[in-house]
């Protein structure tokens, strides 16, 4: 009786083809909209930023990034924390050089340098395809990294290889350095997640999307019914590494605030977004918020238990963090390979028709 559709009509395409057809799925959106914008905000302290709400915001940027690439395109990546570096180093030269640009200018700016070097790595995807492919990004990781790491040009001929960012301010609040407040960073982090996964989601549905989705399934038959390979392929590369990079980008600025690229960027960095899309969902924007969720949450909620509550070495419970991740992993590869978000479309077709089933 709490979810109905009863009384929702469709006079015209346009409300038939709205991203929230149901009331209910609306008034749900508009109600996690108010919280997360009028009252987190408020509420929020530096633990939680730094420990869930920061971190949730941007590895699921990075998530839907992935998710259009190999979710929507059946293109598999493992070059995601290369090209989170990318964004990172980008958004820092930018911010180094010049000195008075807009630090959401530079973020942005970081996500489109992002996605040009994704265009280079995904030329390979239109001669090779699934475990080559991969191999093909894992190597776009380790030279990105390598680079990085060996071009002292990158972070300014630092002694230490390691680059800070300085401090930025919007509408006269700190959102970068070390003076930034939980409140600033969490809304500026908020602001870039919703456009994004608003653009995504209007993406996933157009013309652009279904070509992807056409390439996923059948790339022959897609070819023979008039989509271009070529044109769908390396869209999904610029499209994922722009979100990759722009994640990148607050990764560093925002959240780190000073990073070393193979520590802050390495192939961990790439597997644990895959493991966001694989537990959250494939091809699904909202799997990726659950996945992106999920991970975050994963270590808080075992470190409270296990350490907090059980009295367990800090040690073991951080190995045990790893064995219910690769559990998970299984379970939805075997169990539901569409993950989270296959879960919840589920219990909500269940919430549709109960009490009366039949």
């Amino acid at each position: 009786m709490f979810y109905r559709e009863a009384g929702d009509f469709k006079t015209s395409y346009v409300a038939d083809s709205q991203t929230f057809p149901i009331a209910f799925d609306r008034m749900r959106y508009y109600l996690v909209l108010a919280v997360a914008v009028g009252i987190i905000p408020f509420v929020i302290n530096d633990y939680w930023a730094s420990a869930v709400m920061v971190p949730f915001l941007i590895w699921a940027i990075a998530a839907i990034g992935l998710n259009i690439l190999t979710g929507y395109c059946g293109q598999v990546s493992l070059g995601t924390g290369g090209f989170m570096a990318v964004g990172a180093y980008a958004c820092y030269k930018l911010m180094t050089a010049f000195p008075d640009l807009n630090i959401a200018i530079c973020v942005l700016l970081g996500g489109v340098i992002t996605a040009a070097v994704g265009v280079l790595f995904g030329l390979p995807s239109l001669r090779i395809k699934g475990f080559y492919l991969a191999v093909a990004t894992l190597a776009a990781q380790f030279f990105l990294v390598w680079l990085f790491n060996k071009v002292p040009w990158f972070y300014n001929y630092s002694a230490s290889g390691q680059i800070n960012a300085p401090e930025r301010t919007m509408f006269g609040y700190a959102i970068t350095g070390p003076n930034a407040d939980a409140a600033p960073k969490y809304l500026f982090c908020l602001a870039f997640l919703f456009v994004l996964a608003w653009l995504a989601r209007n993406l996933t549905r157009g013309t652009i999307g279904r070509s992807w989705m056409a390439i996923r399934d059948m790339d022959i038959a897609a070819e023979i019914i008039g989509v271009n390979p070529l044109k769908a392929k390396l869209t999904a590369f610029a499209v994922s590494s722009f979100f990759v990079g722009v994640a990148g980008a607050l990764f560093f600025s925002v959240y780190l605030g000073a990073v070393e690229v193979g520590e802050a960027f390495g192939i961990n960095q790439s597997f644990l977004v895959l493991f966001m899309i694989i537990i959250g969902g494939l091809g699904s924007i909202f799997g990726s918020l659950a996945g992106a969720a999920f991970i975050v949450l994963l270590p808080v909620l075992l470190k409270n238990v296990m350490v907090g509550s059980l009295g367990w070495d800090t040690a073991i419970a951080a190995h045990f963090e790893f064995v219910v991740l690769g559990g998970l992993i299984i379970f939805f590869l075997i169990v539901e390979p569409h993950g989270l978000a296959r879960l919840w479309q589920l219990a909500k077709e269940k919430l549709r028709l109960w009490p009366f089933p039949h």
